[in-house]
């Protein structure tokens, strides 16, 4: 197979960026298994599992001093079409519509890729909780992102873990990297709760989910049980799986280099020494979000590393690794983006605050430029792909006080001030007129204000003839049901206005190794590099540029990583 010049290219530019003398030899010898497994999120946490669940010796080494990577800091949505949760929560899913709708979404990816994945991820979903201790629960209403495209679900196809108690996990608790979303203490909350946490003080649903998940956090901490959920419950399980099968997690032991003998992957140098592999080296070491250079050189621009929720050691050693090992590389310029609000410290990766009825997104001249609803991967492109021509880095998110009085935003309740720091940082400015806050971003007063009287009207009749936000049924996940004639459109008519900084956020780089569809790993002319294999945010995304649904990171990582293993 020959891949296409955009991947040999890629590979190319990185391999002579990356230079292409090896690091010095470790000299201590830290044994021999049957597979070495690098990095320990989800996918290769997965990858261990299935290759120790197979007979086979395995050893996971992780640059980090915990494990988790990017997937134990997230919410932990799965995107898996058929499985056995969905089909039990009568999704109605079905192999045929999962194959149209997928393949309508990521373009050309090939055919085989895209069957693997829809393939074993069922299987590799009922695997992993045959032996592991973590169970599932179905996102139900969380629309795949594109619902009206064939095969699409407006139910949605995503899941979540349920609650475990990291008990199970002993000392090993400790060493669970932290989440970036805040849980408000005392309460045990699920992916899912968020919708309607965001709508506790004017929905009866939303009130009944904050205590639910009052009620939960109470019950957990009466057992004395430590409970966990989302992305700190799927690595916790899947930890607790690696504890119980007997498989190391070697933390602080970071990649440096592959082991090549013969054009053959043999095994890995890290910071502590040679760790050699038998069968197979199975790469699950994250993305690249966090090197600068390699952001600078692939990528659009302004980026920031700072802008990123991704695990801080992801600063693609494995991509390095691949390329010098003669590996191509693909989608290098994209990433799994998202609208992000740079307040200090961790930045709010920006959901139901850009959705919820009474905002509306603007760029440098004061327009609206896209449908603050859409998918946040896609939000971020079209920020991209107007600058610099219409600059829309940063772009703004202006809501009044209306909406502040209804509805939580990041973390901070409804009626309650805005920390200082967002505001001296410059995330959020606040004025008593729509001109004042013009002139505080440095927008045109007079645009700002006949885009704000246009989105008025529009949200008077619940039509949004600009930007369709609300023709879609993901576009109503995250909106107040309270609202007609559209639960996306509100009117801001109460001062004061506040204008919300946003930029492009993301939550890991997609590009990365190319593989087949048994995940190994390929060279630009499409021959395999025996030996080596890749899943997750070091190889290139199954999705190509685009995102089916929540989850559609960690489920092909998941999936990709137990293809691999049952491959070695």
């Amino acid at each position: 197979m020959n891949l296409n010049r955009r991947q040999v290219l890629a590979g190319a530019g990185l391999a002579l960026a990356s230079g292409l003398v090896k690091p010095a030899t470790a000299s201590a010898d830290l044994g021999e298994f049957d597979v070495v497994v690098v990095g320990a999120g989800a996918a290769g946490m997965t990858a261990a599992l299935t290759a120790a669940k197979r007979g086979l010796s395995c050893v996971v080494v992780e640059k980090a001093p915990t494990y988790g990577g990017s997937a134990a800091r997230s919410g932990a949505g799965i995107w898996i079409p058929n499985n056995e949760i969905i089909l039990a929560a009568g999704v109605p899913d079905t192999p045929a519509k999962a194959a149209q709708y997928l393949a309508a979404v990521v373009g050309d990816i090939p055919l085989v890729r895209q069957q693997a994945y829809l393939t074993h991820g069922p299987q590799m979903l009922s695997f992993v909780m045959r032996n592991s201790p973590l169970r599932f629960r179905h996102m139900d209403g969380y629309s795949d992102y594109y619902p009206e495209y064939p095969g699409g679900i407006a139910k949605g196809r995503s899941i979540e873990p349920e609650v475990l108690d990291g008990r199970i996990l002993g000392p090993e608790l400790a060493n669970l990297n932290a989440p970036y979303l805040s849980t408000p203490a005392g309460m045990v909350i699920y992916g899912a709760d968020y919708k309607w946490l965001a709508l506790a003080l004017v929905n009866a649903k939303g009130a009944a989910t904050a205590a639910a998940a009052l009620a939960r956090g109470t019950a957990a901490a009466l057992a004395g049980q430590k409970p966990l959920t989302m992305g700190q419950a799927l690595a916790g399980g899947l930890r607790a799986g690696l504890l119980q099968s007997n498989v190391p997690v070697w933390l602080n032991t970071g990649l440096q280099d592959l082991i090549v003998e013969h054009g053959v992957v043999r095994g890995v140098l890290t910071s502590r020494g040679a760790v050699r592999a038998r069968r197979g080296v199975i790469m699950g070491s994250g993305g690249f979000e966090h090197n600068a250079a390699m952001r600078a050189q692939y990528q659009r621009q302004p980026i920031g590393t700072q802008w990123t929720v991704g695990a801080k050691e992801n600063t693609g050693d494995g991509h390095r690794a691949g390329l010098r090992a003669g590996a191509a590389v693909d989608l290098m310029d994209d990433a799994w983006w998202g609208p992000a609000i740079p307040v200090p410290g961790t930045p709010y990766f920006c959901l139901a605050e850009r959705t919820l009825p009474g905002g509306l997104m603007i760029n440098a001249a004061g327009r609206r430029f896209v449908n603050e609803a859409a998918p946040y991967s896609d939000v971020v492109h079209v920020m991209y792909d107007k600058n610099p021509s219409a600059p829309c880095i940063p772009a703004w998110l202006v809501v009044d006080q209306n909406y502040r009085n209804r509805y939580l935003f990041a973390d901070v309740a409804p009626t309650l001030p805005l920390p200082d720091g967002w505001y001296s940082s410059g995330a959020v400015v606040k004025n008593w007129s729509l001109d004042g806050l013009a002139s505080a971003i440095g927008v045109p007063a007079a645009n700002l204000r006949s885009t704000v009287s246009r989105f008025n009207g529009q949200a008077m009749t619940g039509r949004d003839t600009d930007f369709q936000r609300g023709d879609s049924a993901y576009d109503h996940y995250y909106t107040d049901p309270a609202v007609f004639p559209n639960s996306c459109l509100a009117p801001l008519w109460a001062p004061p206005f506040y204008a919300f900084k946003i930029v492009p956020g993301d939550l890991g780089t997609k590009g990365g190794l190319v593989t087949d569809a048994r995940a190994r790993v390929l060279r630009p002319d499409g021959s395999v590099i025996p030996g080596l294999y890749a899943a997750g945010n070091v190889s290139s995304a199954v999705m190509g540029n685009s995102y089916a649904g929540a989850g559609s990171t960690i489920g092909p990582a998941m999936t990709f990583g137990y293809i691999a293993a049952n491959d070695v």
